[in-house]
């Protein structure tokens, strides 16, 4: 999936200016997309120079002109044919795994703190999901909401981010008990050894 067809995607709220985009990106398709704030702004002006987004400038008092952009008629086109195509499928390609491939002749202890990384940062996208999960249902039900609500692509993309992120944390905290039950083990070992080496007294 190019970066265009999340930017047009995320266009379907409606106007929005780059700083706009870059947050939505941060807070919510973050769970399925990512993208520095910059290529963001790069995507935006090839999506202008292409006639999928329209751009109007709004002049402000005491701060800088900002650029607002909306879907054309053409994005919405070319955003229709994307959704109708064969997705291709995804398949993991992650550093960390690579490290827990090779965690029996490498530094264990260094390889035990990314994983623990690995978990903070799940449960804080969790938390933060949690909070725009709330903010999509105000006080409804999932399934009111899933119902009667507008749009509900967003939604169902912040369903997939939690799972992921829930999965994540499950995997990360059976991956510690893991290596620490190993490394525990390990150290009864060493000590068992060293008692059964050392000098008997008279």
């Amino acid at each position: 999936m190019a970066l265009k067809h999340a930017l047009l995607a995320a266009l379907l709220e409606g106007e929005a200016s780059g700083y706009d985009l870059a947050k939505q990106f941060d807070v919510s398709v973050a769970n399925f997309w990512s993208a520095t704030p910059q290529q963001l702004y790069r995507e935006l002006e090839r999506l202008a120079e292409e006639g999928l987004v329209a751009a109007r400038v709004v002049r402000q008092q005491r701060r800088p002109d900002k650029r607002l952009f909306t879907l054309t008629d053409e994005g919405r086109r070319q955003l229709a044919a994307f959704t109708a195509r064969q997705p291709r499928p995804t398949a993991i390609r992650d550093e960390l795994l690579v490290k827990l491939q090779a965690v029996d002749s490498g530094d264990r202890d260094a390889v035990r703190a990314f994983v623990q990384e690995r978990v903070e940062l799940a449960r804080t996208k969790l938390t933060r999901y949690d909070r725009l999960r709330e903010h999509f249902l105000d006080g409804r039900s999932e399934d009111d909401y899933l119902r009667s609500a507008e749009r509900i692509g967003p939604y169902l993309t912040l369903m997939r981010g939690r799972s992921f992120e829930e999965e994540n944390l499950r995997w990360g905290e059976r991956v510690l008990r893991i290596l620490a039950e190993r490394a525990d083990a390990a150290t009864e070992r060493v000590d068992v050894g060293s008692a059964a080496e050392a000098p008997r007294l008279p």
